[in-house]
């Protein structure tokens, strides 16, 4: 790791620098220079000095800096004298840049400062375009201005040569004062600068940009910073809408600005192109009362300091959204703090010591903890360390407590004011401050009533502050807060000089009329000193527990002024040159113990933290450790491909970023980015995790994608969705954004026995928790605010009941059953287990007949593509044709599929009339096209928390619902095998879900679909669409007595049904969704199917007669893909078909199951007024037609 310098300055303007392979401060060179502040970058360091001078130190470097400067010598010839320097009125000088525009004597060519010295005398370049010549340098061409050669032709009438001279930077190493009149007209003095935006060129470090601020508020923008011209040519105003106060600049295109209200200013548009940006944002403070002193900028990061010495970071930071998205405060209480390189954050604390934010990574922008940066000092080997308290004795006087800023003045008073003894003038006064390490979570706290028995307090009087040098006291005073008053201090009884005596000789500084000027003064708890003094006493000493650090002053004899033996007190730091992270191993970076999340501690805290047992010697490392309770901010970052879709709809190269906070009390915030750019214009989109609804993937042009719907987002029907590159990071992504949606809604373990369950076409299982609200008659939750998680496997439907009981049907057919962990609360006690599953994916071949050639592939211009899909409207060929997502893979060729609905011939043929027609499977006179269909097998394998039930395949499974509190010792499970086969499956409990066996019910045709209900009431359809009813179930007689034929609304074919505790719902061939009507216990038949609504392809009807269907469409969004859940409202005794529907996710989901949420909502007291408070959110249903009327039911 290269060599780097941290920088620092003191309230007296002594500049020192900390190299990263060093263990001492070193001053800088000249002792007659006074900053006020300084800002570093790369392999230099800007300054502002006390007299309002720019001052640059540029590191020294094995390779000189040196600067060409070149002017050209012009001729033009004439028959008397030949060529001269006699030019036409019209030519360019005789002396001029490359373009001729602009006149370069040597004699005007002046080093720009004292910086700078010549390396020799000007010497014409012999080469011409690179290449050596034999002309003297010379270049001909036939006029100004015309392409120049070193050849002289016959009609060469001008000619020039090039004049060079190099000029050297000698200041490397030192700090150079840059002349602020060269070459325009200075700006006003200015009070703070900063150097950043050196990673905005490609050539990272080679050209650092400057800002500086004015003390009257205005933006200056230094031009012309280059390699070879490290000061830069001229100062470039930038326009701002208020005054500003300070400013930052980072790395990279961020620039925020502080305000003299207390506001922030955000600059955006930065870029190369544009180095000063197009316009402002104003951002609020942190705090709604208090305003913001200081602003600090990274790469990513900004960091803020308000008025009472809160640290706050700001969330969401990006290139393209460089404005954020919201402050989370820091523990600590910083006078300034500074973001350097690698986005780490070096701070000035409270009790004037340096401190440096550890933890810092890219996944955790906020660190998790300060230490001290604990450097030796002078030729001694004291240590640097925040002014800590640790024994107090002697004459003491009131407490005193104040923190002043490097720019504060010394009528400022924004921090605590100084009490000083204004009663006595030789009386000496304790300089301490709160320690720097105390117990982890350690916290201020009152003293025991002993103690303060104790400690009787003296009269409060208001003590005068203390003035301290002060770097820019003009600005800040007129930024400082003036009409507060000082908050008045505890004071304690004077000791004697007897008691003085005893006590043996500890550290104390002597009083300001004694040194001649004024001291710093630090936070002092006097009231524990003796406490404090007491416990190092009687307890192990400091330096042997290694936990807590006191420090030494010295003697009072030895004791000196604030001078240069002293140890500094710092005001301001910059760690923009110093290469440092987490993992660099710094001498003066080591922690020597636990840390805290604040620095204004009394000795009181420390002593008794010294009394406790010393650390493990085998700690973790200290980046991994929760160092302190207090806010923390966490990142996870990516690159994912995100679908762009508004016109021209494409796939859009993306980073993506969430961003996670942690409260001091535990909770978390999290908020997940989108960050791309559209015309060169940097954008983004934000979503926050605690909206975010479902996380579906989805099947999009071969790409591992996945869906994220918010409420919002499922009201536009507009999910965003974006893909990865491998399947790996597309269920990292999935794990993670889950796992965060999860936790911000407290939802931990595996489905609760309620859970509403569901399965998308793609074969995902999805699951949602119920609430009581879901159900309620009147304002019940909204279906676009379902929240659904997805669990792993693959089934195509999916059927549970309240019981915990859950049945899955693979889509080849597989059984599955769910095993529940033997704890709910067991985050992963669910056994995963390897799960498979086999589809199959078709193509048709199409063909149409002519009178020449017969069947052929030469259709018609309207005609549908000779290979499409089932519909004809997606042109679909055997190359062309991928398995559904990438998980899946081949395990077939391509054949002919003979099992068609409608039949086919020998060779795998279905004929019509034309396109699209009915097909069937012979041939006629009148048929003019034909199809068949080629079918291929993929594969997918998953692992999830389900175990096989073997040996038969299944088509349709259904368990019987019933209400929690319910006690069955076997749970009923009616299924139709694939080839239409009736089962009852024997031995089901919640003990042994997977049950025994399987019993065969006698039927005389194949079924396709069957529902159980409330008391044992068994409902199935037949293949061709007859409906029956099975008579005398019960728990004694599982399998039920014989079939009663029920009619089918007349002229549909009914496909699928669902019973609930007192209701029957069915779906047509035509999405048309039916109720049975009349269903009494005396005649469970019903009398006669009523029509409710189209649209629907699957229902569920619950324990509760509650009523869930997977929708075709929605209304107003003909482009979606078909699928939806939506639940009907109004669904009440008194109501039993409900009044409106409410749509919520949608767009690829294949099965719901709502037969486990027997969560019932509390009835209100009238039903009527509960239905009609029901709020609609579709179009109401179709009217009604007429009730078909049940005829006797018959036996089968």
């Amino acid at each position: 790791m290269p060599i780097t310098l941290l920088w620092a300055v003191d309230v007296y303007g002594r500049v020192y620098s900390l190299s990263t392979a060093g263990q001492r401060w070193e001053r800088a060179d000249d002792m007659l220079l006074e900053l006020k502040r300084v800002s570093a970058g790369k392999g230099r360091c800007w300054g502002v000095g006390c007299d309002n001078h720019i001052y640059l130190n540029m590191m020294p470097s094995e390779t000189p800096i040196r600067y060409r400067e070149e002017t050209y010598e012009n001729q033009r010839w004439n028959p008397v004298d030949g060529f001269t320097d006699t030019l036409l009125p019209t030519d360019r000088w005789p002396w001029s840049d490359v373009t001729g525009m602009n006149p370069q004597p040597l004699h005007s060519f002046q080093l720009p400062c004292h910086s700078w010295e010549w390396e020799g005398d000007w010497y014409v370049d012999q080469s011409c375009g690179g290449e050596p010549s034999q002309t003297g340098g010379w270049e001909y061409a036939v006029d100004f201005p015309a392409n120049f050669s070193p050849d002289k032709k016959w009609n060469s009438c001008v000619r020039r040569r090039r004049w060079i001279r190099y000029r050297r930077y000698t200041a490397q190493g030192t700090w150079a004062k840059i002349p602020l009149d060269n070459p325009r007209k200075p700006p006003l003095p200015l009070s703070d600068i900063s150097c950043g935006g050196w990673e905005m060129s490609d050539q990272s470090g080679r050209y650092p940009y400057l800002w500086g601020v004015s003390q009257q508020g205005q933006v200056w923008f230094r031009e012309g910073i280059h390699p070879r011209v490290p000061e830069g040519s001229g100062w470039e105003e930038v326009d701002v809408p208020k005054e500003v106060a300070q400013l930052s600049a980072g790395p990279g295109d961020l620039l925020w600005a502080v305000l003299w209200d207390g506001n922030l200013l955000v600059r955006t548009g930065l870029t190369l192109d544009s180095p000063t940006g197009t316009s402002w944002v104003e951002v609020e403070s942190p705090g709604k009362e208090v305003e913001a002193l200081l602003v600090a900028v990274g790469v990513s990061v900004v960091w803020v300091v308000t008025k009472d010495f809160k640290v706050w970071f700001r969330r969401g930071v990006n290139s393209h959204n460089p404005c954020g998205s919201g402050w989370i405060s820091i523990g600590g209480e910083m006078m300034m703090v500074d973001v350097g390189l690698n986005d780490q954050v070096w701070a000035v604390g409270e009790d004037r010591g340096l401190y440096f934010r550890i933890g810092v990574t890219p996944s955790e922008p906020s660190g998790n903890g300060w230490i001290p940066v604990s450097a030796q000092w002078g030729h001694n080997e004291k240590v640097i360390r925040p002014r800590g308290g640790g024994e107090f004795s002697g004459h003491l006087t009131e407490a005193s407590q104040a923190s002043v800023l490097s720019c504060t003045d010394s009528d400022s008073d924004l921090g605590p004011a100084d009490p000083r003894n204004t009663t006595t003038t030789n009386t000496p006064v304790v300089e301490a401050a709160a320690p720097s390490v105390v117990p982890l979570g350690g916290t201020d706290s009152p003293p025991t009533s002993q103690e303060a028995e104790d400690a009787p307090s003296a009269p409060q009087q208001e003590a005068p502050k203390p003035f301290i040098p002060a770097s820019d006291s003009f600005i800040n005073s007129l930024v400082s807060d003036r009409g507060k008053t000082s908050t008045p201090q505890e004071s304690i009884m004077e000791i004697t000089q007897e008691e003085l005596e005893e006590k043996p000789e500890v550290p104390i500084l002597p009083s300001p009329e004694a040194l001649g000027r004024d001291v710093p003064w630090m936070n002092v708890d006097l009231e524990g000193a003796e406490a404090a003094r007491s416990a190092q006493a009687s307890g192990p000493s400091v330096a042997d527990s290694g936990a807590a650090a006191t420090y030494a002053l010295g003697s009072l004899d030895n004791s000196q002024g604030v001078g240069e033996e002293d140890w500094p007190v710092w005001s301001w730091i910059s760690g923009g040159g110093c290469d440092v992270d987490a993992g660099s191993q710094i001498s003066w970076l080591s922690p020597t113990g636990p840390l805290t999340s604040s620095l204004s501690l009394t000795p009181v805290q420390s002593a008794a933290w010294s009394e406790q047992p010393p650390q493990q010697e085998h700690r973790e490392e200290i980046s991994k450790k929760p160092l302190e309770r207090s806010n923390s901010v966490w990142v996870r970052k990516g690159a994912l491909r995100w679908w762009r879709d508004w016109k021209p709809q494409r796939w859009v190269d993306a980073g993506v970023a969430l961003e996670q906070s942690t409260k001091s009390d535990g909770r978390k915030d999290s908020i997940f980015f989108v960050y791309y750019t559209q015309y060169d214009e940097k954008k983004y989109l934000h979503v926050f995790i605690s909206e975010v609804t479902a996380l579906v993937p989805v099947t999009m042009d071969c790409h591992y994608a996945f869906a994220v719907y918010t409420a919002e987002r499922t009201k536009q029907r507009w999910p965003l969705v974006l893909a990865a590159q491998t399947e790996k990071d597309m269920n990292d992504w999935l794990c993670l954004l889950s796992d965060c949606c999860c936790e911000c809604r407290g939802i931990t373990g595996p489905p609760s026995r309620q859970a509403l369950w569901s399965a998308t076409s793609k074969g995902d299982v999805m699951v949602h928790e119920p609430s009581f609200s879901l159900e309620a008659p009147a304002h019940a939750m909204a279906c676009d605010l379902m929240f659904w998680r997805q669990i792993p496997g693959h089934l195509r439907c999916v059927e549970s009941n309240s019981l915990g009981l859950v049945w899955g049907i693979g889509w080849d057919g597989t059984a599955w059953v769910y095993t529940r962990p033997q704890s709910d609360q067991a985050g992963n006690g669910a056994p995963m287990q390897q799960q498979t599953d086999v589809r199959s994916v078709h193509v048709y071949e199409n063909q149409r007949w002519n009178p020449m050639t017969g069947y052929t592939d030469k259709g018609l211009p309207t005609d549908r593509p000779m290979w499409s899909d089932e519909s004809g409207l997606k042109e679909c060929t055997k190359g062309t044709t991928h398995p559904p997502s990438p998980q899946w893979s081949w395990v077939s060729e391509w054949a002919v599929d003979c099992n068609v609905p409608g039949g086919t011939d020998k060779e795998g043929w279905q004929y019509a009339a034309d396109f699209p027609m009915t097909f069937h499977g012979h041939k006629t006179m009148k048929d003019f096209v034909r199809r068949r269909r080629w079918t291929r097998k993929c594969k997918i394998t998953v692992r999830g928390p389900w175990k096989q039930v073997p040996p038969i395949c299944l088509s349709d499974i259904s368990l019987m619902p019933c209400l929690a509190q319910s006690q069955m010792e076997q749970v009923p499970v009616w299924a139709i095998s694939d080839k239409g086969d009736v089962l009852c499956r024997l031995g089901v409990s919640s003990q042994s879900p997977a049950g025994s066996s399987w019993l065969h019910v006698g039927t005389d045709q194949p079924f396709k679909s069957i529902s159980i209900g409330g008391a044992n009431q068994v409902w199935a359809i037949a293949r061709d669409g007859a409906v029956f009813y099975r008579g005398s179930v019960s728990p004694q007689n599982p399998a039920g007595e014989c079939w009663y034929h029920i009619p089918s609304p007349v002229r549909q074919t009914l496909r699928q049904l669902s019973v609930g505790r007192t209701s029957v719902f069915a779906v047509d061939e035509n999405s048309n969704l039916w109720y049975r009507q009349g269903l009494t216990p005396s005649y469970p038949q019903g009398s006669a199917w009523e029509l409710i609504s189209n649209n629907a392809t699957k229902v569920s009807v619950g324990p509760l007669d509650q009523v869930w269907i997977i929708a075709d469409g929605v209304p107003g969004f003909p482009t979606e893909t078909p699928g939806a859940v939506c639940h009907r409202l109004g669904v009440g005794p008194m109501q039993p078909k409900g009044q409106s529907w409410d749509y919520g996710i949608g767009g690829g989901w294949e099965h719901i199951s709502v037969r486990g949420n027997s969560a019932e909502a509390p009835r209100v007291p009238t039903p009527a007024a509960a239905t009609a408070a029901a709020p609609s959110r579709s179009p109401g249903p179709p009217a009604r037609p007429p009730t078909q009327v049940n005829g006797n039911a018959t036996g089968v």
